[in-house]
């Protein structure tokens, strides 16, 4: 499975919570196509068949690429000194 970008992965992720919120707000069926859309889109960007299995590989993912970007600038910062 190819990982998605982290700018994508974090745009699609806020486009779920505002689907989300919206719909929880004030339910229509505008809503409901939004925040079955974005929830489809999350699910194939993390590999999983439901929300709450996309969210929490969004969230490994994300952990994961912060400390592949932490271990660049201590690897940058070590050859800087």
């Amino acid at each position: 499975m190819l990982l998605p970008a982290e700018k994508e992965l974090r745009s699609v992720l806020a486009r779920f919570a505002d689907a989300r919120f919206r719909h929880d707000l004030q339910p229509t069926g505008r809503s409901s196509r939004e925040l079955e859309e974005t929830s489809r889109t999350l699910c194939l960007m993390t590999g999983t068949r439901s929300v709450d299995e996309a969210l929490a590989a969004a969230d490994d993912l994300l952990r994961k690429l912060r400390a592949e970007r932490r271990a660049v600038t201590r690897a940058t910062q070590t050859l800087a000194a």
